[in-house]
């Protein structure tokens, strides 16, 4: 894509923007991930235009980590160019995130949550990113041998030193979650998100209590896999197309769960969304925020065109009583609610 790039005027006119907890940070009702189609397997100026649409419909945060690709660092090297390159004079209107906490480089201090590991890993995302800071940096999972005090305390370092403003945790529980708000009281850490996997498929968050815990405590929620690998879409209502991700990549979503009852589900949730005049991915991404517990939802996406489509969502995001209990019912019956 060539020629300067100038944001959409009229950028912040539609998005909603929600406050994350009882900090003084706001995220989008959107933002963008970078887990799949960033990487040295995407196309480069795919990726500008990704960015750009996404950042012209409003959405100012991009949710990066460090092992994100494929390769390893990728998704970072490449968004770091294109920040360089379309974003220089947007970075104050735009928040940067990025992880540490799985496998990223060999031997024993390339994973988990050592404060060797953690600290390595935020500067080489910055340069990876070209970036001074990062507006969030997290811990990206529980490491169960490292004691909380260290992961938190290199999360309190790496705010102190200024390559964080502030910083997450992601994928944990109620339990590990009130140890590390604990934790980074002891040390003045504004450790304000926990980011954790949520959809109508996918009640974690609401099962292990973590989600009502985090509202109590002031904490935000965002949530990521929200259409649940795609099967809170349409896509495979008349089979599994040639170019889907169960066709493509068996990593994250197996033919096998295409079961007929799970089928069903998603035969009677996209009535009811059709009933809404809404698509089954619109009607999904909007249950994830109907309550304010959730300020962000983030999106994947492999063109443009489904960043536009998704966004749709915000000009619905009310349900009845009675669409809230005939989703309970379709995914605790197998459908036959619908």
């Amino acid at each position: 894509m060539a020629g300067v790039y100038v944001a959409d005027d009229r950028r912040y006119e539609a998005m909603p923007y929600h406050r994350v907890g009882r900090s003084g940070l706001k995220f989008p009702a959107v933002s963008l991930g970078f887990w799949h189609n960033f990487g040295s397997n995407g196309n480069f100026d795919t990726m500008r235009a990704m960015m750009r649409t996404a950042f012209d419909h409003g959405i100012t945060q991009f949710d990066l980590a460090n092992n994100y690709g494929p390769e390893y660092g990728s998704a970072e090297t490449n968004a770091g160019r294109i920040l360089a390159e379309d974003f220089r004079h947007y970075r104050d209107e735009l928040i940067i995130t990025s992880k540490a906490g799985y496998d990223m480089w060999p031997g024993p201090y390339g994973d988990w949550g050592s404060r060797k590991y953690l600290i390595a890993s935020c500067d080489q995302s910055l340069k990876r990113l070209g970036l001074d800071y990062v507006d969030i940096f997290y811990h990206h999972r529980p490491d169960p041998e490292t004691p909380i005090e260290e992961t938190i305390g290199a999360l309190g370092q790496i705010v102190a030193s200024g390559k964080a403003l502030y910083a997450g945790i992601s994928n944990y529980n109620r339990e590990q979650t009130e140890a590390a708000l604990r934790a980074a009281a002891d040390i003045h850490l504004p450790l304000i998100v926990n980011q954790r996997r949520y959809s109508i498929f996918d009640r974690g968050i609401e099962e292990d209590g973590v989600k009502r815990f985090c509202r109590e405590q002031g904490m935000g929620i965002i949530a990521f896999s929200p259409l649940a690998q795609g099967l809170l879409t349409d896509r495979y209502l008349h089979g599994i197309p040639e170019d889907s991700r169960i066709a493509r990549d068996h990593r994250f979503l197996r033919a096998d769960a295409l079961t007929p009852a799970m089928l069903s589900r998603i035969a009677a949730l996209n009535k009811l969304a059709e009933e809404r005049g809404q698509t089954l991915a619109e009607m999904a991404l909007a249950w994830i925020l109907r309550d304010g517990d959730v300020c962000s939802v983030i999106i994947g996406a492999s063109r443009p065109e489904q960043i536009e489509e998704n966004v749709r969502f915000l000009s619905n995001t009310a349900f009845t009583e009675e669409e809230l209990q005939r989703i309970d019912a379709i995914c605790k019956d197998g459908g036959q609610a619908g």
